[in-house]
């Protein structure tokens, strides 16, 4: 077993490669000729934040990622599998089915990135919204211009390393490979994903955008392809599923076809930004930040009267956006870029949703949570004042005192906020849980209620509001023969890269399928 050694290193020596050598000799009380960092994280636990290197004595200093690691050859004339989505799950699937000789043909409703792109482009610069090209649909996913966070808690479900090593064979930065938090940054994403795109086609794959499933050809249980908007249909020897967590209409369209879905909780709740130079100084304990450390991030938990209430996506340095992918919609989520240079930091602070929350849409099952959801982007929306994409917005400290904002600190959001009474958006009870969880968090951040603290609403889009079943066994639907669902939009992953190792997962399980002697007749 390799054996690791940890070492702290001030902000101001993590790259004096002497003091590094040093601190290493010390603890081995030998010297050595070489070393490699194996994880790097930031210990800000101290009055005296500094680095903390996992370090592997006498290994050679980590290279570049070879394309010899991985088995991408072409599949041209090879068995063919339908992905529906391009986002993480759906690429990485593709990859995976290279790497044993199936073929992938991959439908994506939105546009490109480059061209979507110019789809957000024109959301920002004048409130256009195009409904299948936008942060949520589109090559890459939503996690694309929506801040190319990498961390995960999935480790076991899957290898997270090798999407890691395949992002940096495709141009991702190799300090992902090292650092506790990865991540890539929505301006430096977009070029990793178009290049792997481009190993896909290279290898025989097939990538259909602006395509729009419409319908399922399922034949005495078995599903053998889709149906398109232009009223043509794609035929192939299994279909996996990837679509997102907001692929409202492939839900509907499943349920229409008989397919069996089932609804999924999800949690909701505002996205709280505040000055980045705020966070630093509760974080780092210094009234300024040492300029080697990062801008300061934070991950808040609790329990309130029985249910979560935590923080979701934190952006330091970041953003906030909007995430609509209806005109009438207003959800929002944050991203930041590489260097995560902007004045404010910001996150979702969200409320886990139960069954009785969504009484009022009992009816509809089971799409009572997607329902609930839609009906809370639609109220925050006409909070907002019902006019392109603006935002309705709320001090923390009014939030907790149940008024409207006289004032509005600045914010990141570039389309405009409004004073509104997010107090009354929620129920009662996610709004008295989202109020006593920022008292809590104030005990373990003190200085988090803050007069600069500023509430935007609405924070829906955590998770998937369906689940697609499927079988341990098999990660097959277990009704429809030939379908695997898989990803954040069946309800199986959240985030880049546990979504990436769902659809790697799925894709394995798809190619031992097709291998089998007549994987057409095999039962679900």
């Amino acid at each position: 077993m390799i054996q690791y050694l940890e070492i702290h290193v001030p902000p101001d020596r993590i790259h004096d490669d002497t003091f590094i050598r040093q601190c290493i000799q010390e603890k081995t009380c030998q010297k050595i000729n070489q070393y490699r960092i194996f994880r790097r994280s930031v210990d800000a636990r101290r009055k005296n934040p500094c680095f903390v290197l996992q370090i592997e004595p006498e290994a050679a200093p980590a290279t570049g990622v070879s394309s010899h690691e991985f088995q991408l050859a072409p599949v041209k004339g090879h068995p063919s599998t339908i992905i529906v989505g391009a986002g993480p799950a759906g690429l990485f699937a593709a990859l995976e089915l290279i790497e044993n000789g199936v073929k992938p043909i991959i439908i994506e409703q939105g546009a490109d990135v480059t061209q979507r792109r110019k789809h957000i482009a024109q959301l920002l610069r004048r409130g256009t919204l195009n409904q299948r090209s936008n942060y949520c649909f589109g090559e890459g996913g939503a996690g694309t211009f929506s801040d190319g966070k990498l961390y995960t808690r999935a480790t076991k479900r899957g290898d997270t390393r090798k999407i890691l090593r395949l992002m940096v064979y495709h141009g991702a930065s190799p300090d992902i490979l090292v650092d506790a938090h990865p991540h890539i940054g929505s301006d430096k994403l977009p070029t990793v994903v178009q290049n792997l795109r481009h190993t896909i086609q290279d290898c025989g794959g097939e990538i259909h955008f602006n395509t729009e499933v419409t319908g399922f050809i399922i034949r005495d249980g078995v599903m053998t392809g889709v149906r398109l908007a232009d009223r043509t249909t794609l035929s192939a020897d299994a279909i996996i599923l990837a679509t997102g967590h907001s692929a409202r209409k492939i839900y509907r369209t499943l349920h229409g076809e008989g397919v069996l879905i089932e609804p999924k909780p999800l949690a909701v709740g505002v996205r709280v930004e505040h000055p980045q130079s705020l966070i630093d100084t509760i974080q780092y304990h210094q009234p300024q930040r040492p300029s080697q450390l990062p801008p300061a991030t934070y991950r808040l938990s609790c329990q309130v009267g029985n249910r979560g209430v935590y923080s979701f996506c934190m952006c330091p340095g970041g953003f906030i956006v909007p995430t609509a992918i209806a005109p009438d919609e207003m959800p929002i989520n944050g991203m930041s870029y590489s260097k995560r240079g902007g004045a404010f930091a910001n996150a979702g602070i969200v409320v886990e949703i139960t069954w009785e929350d969504t009484a009022a849409f009992h009816q509809q099952a089971p799409f009572s949570f997607m329902a609930f959801q839609r009906d809370l982007e639609k109220r925050a929306f006409q909070m907002g004042g019902g006019i392109g994409q603006q935002a309705p917005a709320q001090q923390m400290m009014d939030f907790l005192e149940n008024k409207v904002s006289s004032r509005l600190p600045k914010s990141s959001y570039r389309q405009g906020i409004s004073p509104a009474p997010l107090h009354e958006l929620f129920p009662p009870p996610i709004t008295h849980r989202l109020q006593e969880a920022f008292r809590v968090f104030d005990r373990k951040l003190k200085g988090f209620l803050s007069s600069e603290a500023l509430l935007l609403a609405v924070e829906s889009r955590t998770s998937a509001p369906i689940r697609i079943p499927r079988r341990n066994d098999t990660m097959m639907h277990p009704q429809v023969v030939g379908l695997f669902p898989c990803g954040e939009g069946a309800g199986y992953a959240g985030g880049i890269v546990s979504s990436a190792v769902d659809g790697q997962r799925a894709a394995k399980y798809v190619a031992s399928w097709l291998k089998s002697a007549s994987p057409q007749t095999s039962a679900p």
